[in-house]
């Protein structure tokens, strides 16, 4: 091929017309090749998506948090437009949205009651006693595999570190006087507080229950008392009183059937150790 590229006398770079043309058509028809084959590619292996998936996708309130129990809010929606998943799975949409997503499924649906975290610890640093001074990280999973479970005398109570509270995504969790709380009102019952805690101490319950045993300890009443002023020694007391057959002392710990209890608060006034408040 001839060299078509001149260097004119006055010292500019001078290119045959002739190159120019050949050299756009080469390139045009590669552009265009390559843009067939893509459209062909996205034609052949296109991934159909669900009308409904979509609609119910734009109703969730895309916090992706988990607490659906779903990877995120893309297969919370898809797991709800396949029918694999109840309409009202996400913990954080309100009744607004269900309702939404109930017509877009077609249904009127089931909507459950509200629920909201609760940390089963009244372990404050006036009522729990130390074992020692912990300089570790300030980190509840770390912490609970130093020997002693950190520095708390009782071993299944809150150790205050707020691993809880960095995960929680709606600032519903706080640290008081050494213990995580809950803000009810802004609490979406999404349960990643729940997963992070080391000690499971937090649970999801009703909204409206009133009734609660702020405890998480196995222990035995005896060592209950050595560890904390305010943990529940498993007396059995309150299960007597119980009208209802809604509380129940299992391993030494008193629990609550939220779904029979009436919220007398014979339970808590029969309590010993006040460990059962009513709310």
């Amino acid at each position: 091929m001839d060299i078509q590229v001149l260097l004119s006398t006055a010292g500019i770079l001078a290119v045959d017309p002739g190159l120019i043309g050949t050299a756009t058509a080469v390139v045009g028809g590669t552009g265009l090749l390559i843009g067939l084959f893509l459209g062909f590619a996205a034609k052949k292996f296109e991934v159909e998506v669900d009308e409904k998936e979509l609609k119910v996708r734009e109703l969730l309130p895309g916090a992706n948090c988990g607490g659906c129990g779903y990877a995120g809010c893309d297969a919370c929606a898809k797991a709800i437009a396949e029918g694999n998943a109840k309409i009202d799975v996400c913990p954080v949409a309100n009744q607004e949205a269900y309702n939404a997503i109930a017509e877009v499924m077609g249904t009127t649906g089931e909507v459950k009651d509200k629920e909201v975290a609760f940390v089963k610890c009244a372990g404050t640093c006036d009522k729990v006693k130390l074992n020692y001074i912990y300089y570790g990280i300030k980190d509840c999973k770390k912490a609970s595999i130093v020997p002693g479970n950190a520095d708390k005398k009782c071993n299944y109570g809150c150790m205050g570190f707020g691993s809880c509270v960095k995960v929680c995504l709606f600032d519903a969790m706080h640290i008081v006087d050494g213990i995580a709380v809950v803000d009810k009102d802004k609490c979406t019952a999404c349960g990643m507080c729940r997963k992070e805690c080391p000690n499971n101490l937090i649970d999801i319950i009703p909204y409206e229950s009133g009734t609660q045993v702020s405890c998480n300890s196995r222990n035995k009443g005896k060592d209950v008392k050595e560890a904390c002023s305010i943990g529940c020694i498993g007396c059995k007391l309150c299960e007597k009183q119980c009208e209802f057959d809604a509380i129940h002392v299992t391993d030494n710990l008193a629990l609550i059937d939220y779904s029979k209890c009436t919220n007398c608060g014979k339970c808590a006034a029969a309590c010993p150790v006040k460990v059962i408040r009513i709310k």
